[in-house]
């Protein structure tokens, strides 16, 4: 299958390295962009970091030489680009903004400071307001970016990959997805992320269980294989079909050189 992936740079190759492990083919064209956005983060009365994604990782650490403070990411993609970057402690919340909000307030009372949390201009969901609420003190900085990109529409495609609501309305603007949408299957990461597409004619709009691309990526494994036609012609059904046609044959056979093999007898 030919499947867009419209994520931003670096995230969409490898996006594209685990679809051509799946077997099929991937087209690579970002909708969006990131860019750097803000100065170096003060530090003063911060005791831990958040991250929500891998670019506020990126960002961050190219504004901050900081690696001691503590570090919680919203999934495992996350803390590993925090612990490539040099992180040494770090934890994962394996989940959504939620999640991550509850593990960091199920550890408050080993944090020495607000946590600061290494944002982009406009965030999915308010982070500080939900630790807030859970008696974590919390500040909110913008590290980087999503700017839209340029893009042509890949002709041909049975699938969209769309990893965030911004990457959806910016798709939803383009003027070629009148005709093109009908022949795609749109698969969104997150019920946010879908709706700016509903209504524009695709053929379906799905949406991941959870807001990961692990969840994206099973979501589309199971609609790819209910795709594929029905497997009537097993094994076992063309030994069945072999049995049957040489019966046939032998019966054919005996049919035609029986008189000749058994004459009839003689009074």
């Amino acid at each position: 299958m030919r499947i867009w992936i419209t994520r931003a740079q670096p995230e969409a190759d490898a996006t594209a390295e685990r679809l051509r492990a799946l077997g099929h083919a991937p087209v690579v064209g970002p909708v969006l962009k990131v860019e750097p956005a803000g100065a170096a983060p003060s530090l003063d009365g911060v005791g831990a970091l958040a991250f929500t994604s891998r670019n506020g990782v990126r960002a961050f650490s190219a504004l901050s030489r900081e690696r001691d403070l503590p570090v919680f990411t919203v999934g495992d993609a996350t803390a590993e680009a925090a612990r490539a970057a040099g992180f040494a402690e770090v934890a994962s919340a394996s989940g959504d903004v939620a999640a991550l909000a509850e593990l960091v307030a199920s550890r408050k009372a080993s944090l020495k400071g607000a946590v600061l949390h290494a944002a982009p201009e406009e965030p999915a969901g308010d982070l500080a307001a939900a630790l807030a609420a859970r008696g974590v003190t919390a500040t909110t900085q913008a590290v980087y970016r999503t700017a839209p990109a340029d893009f042509v529409l890949p002709p041909d495609l049975d699938v969209v990959l769309i990893h965030s609501a911004k990457a959806a309305r910016r798709l939803a603007q383009d003027a070629a997805l009148t005709t093109a949408a009908p022949a795609m299957t749109a698969l969104c990461i997150s019920p946010a992320a879908a709706a700016p597409l509903q209504g524009l004619g695709f053929r379906e709009v799905l949406s991941a269980p959870e807001p990961s691309e692990a969840a994206l990526l099973e979501t589309f494994r199971a609609w790819a294989g209910r795709q594929a036609p029905p497997r009537l012609f097993t094994p076992l059904f063309w030994i069945v079909i072999g049995l049957g046609l040489a019966c046939i044959a032998a019966a054919i056979l005996v049919a035609a050189l029986g008189p000749q093999l058994f004459p009839p007898r003689g009074h």
